[in-house]
């Protein structure tokens, strides 16, 4: 009954973020070319979990806050930056991947120029729309420039970047475990930890609540990678919906370093240890804590 209580709690915060997705990248298509449009369209509504968002949203309600629609534009924007970090992942340059949720990728349908513009514009296009949407949320000009500022931080160099960078650093030899968490800590880790702080920020959390969904937030990123190199290792290309795997393109992963087993258990003690930072701060969170135990269990 838990399972099928988060799977209707998910469906229910999903409708809503797909829709402000629909509306940013029908307005962002208004305002460029046909041909880009079309590309920022397959890059920001090829489907996905949206688990980013559902992050972002759930901790605004955590911690006491109502949510209304421009709650769900401000989630929108994470998950801009994430499709165009897919975007970009998946050109020849990169992993040269040709599919991505069981379809085509974004260049191999509307080719690479238009992909690499359609990612590249996703950026500002977000970090406008997170501070228009912290200021309808009745947050200060000067908090809306810390949300938006929060979410570029995350998907910088010191994030999401960085660890792109030293993911192709690490190709073709094998990285220890600091290395390798150090890596997905700003890959994935920073951006999933930005959704959760932006939803806190956005709902007016105080410091020490702050602290707590950073925490929270590295760890279940981390465990959520972690999974990923699991499911990677165990599942076919037709149940993930994408190709090819981090082992076709020789990076090292959490598997190849602990095993299955050892990799499946490395990500419950990540998930044991970020509700830790809950408990600390005394925030029972009970649909965080069921989305932190979805992460290490689901299938795909």
């Amino acid at each position: 009954m838990a399972d099928l209580s988060l799977a209707a709690f998910l469906r229910s915060r999903r409708r809503p973020v797909e829709s402000a997705l629909q509306r940013s990248a029908d307005a962002l298509a208004a305002i460029v070319s046909p041909s880009l449009g079309a590309a920022v369209r397959a890059g920001v509504l090829s489907g996905g979990k949206r688990l980013r968002p559902i992050l972002l949203v759930v901790a605004f309600e955590e911690v006491g806050a109502r949510p209304t629609s421009p709650l769900y534009d401000l989630a929108a924007a994470v998950e801009l930056i994430h499709a165009y970090s897919l975007v970009h992942d998946d050109l020849p340059c990169m992993d040269d991947a040709p599919l991505r949720r069981g379809s085509p990728t974004v260049h191999t349908v509307h080719g690479v120029e238009s992909a690499t513009l359609a990612g590249a514009l996703l950026i500002p296009w977000a970090a406008s729309q997170a501070y228009t949407a912290s200021l309808a949320l009745g947050r200060t000009e000067e908090q809306a420039r810390e949300i938006a500022a929060h979410l570029l931080e995350a998907a910088g160099a010191g994030g999401m970047i960085g660890g792109q960078a030293l993911d192709l650093l690490g190709e073709g030899r094998s990285l220890d475990e600091k290395e390798l968490a150090q890596l997905h800590a700003l890959k994935t880790g920073a951006l999933l930890a930005a959704s959760l702080e932006m939803g806190a920020m956005a709902a007016g959390a105080g410091a020490e609540l702050l602290a707590a969904m950073a925490i929270f937030g590295r760890d279940i990123g981390l465990a959520f990678q972690v999974t990923d190199d699991v499911l990677d290792a165990t599942a076919t290309a037709d149940v993930l919906g994408k190709r090819p795997s981090d082992a076709e393109m020789h990076k090292s992963t959490y598997v190849a370093l602990l095993g299955v087993e050892g990799a499946r258990a490395h990500a419950r003690r990540l998930v044991a240890r970020a509700v830790g930072a809950l408990d600390r701060v005394g925030l029972a969170a009970p649909r965080l804590r069921q989305l932190a135990r979805f992460i290490v269990e689901r299938r795909r």
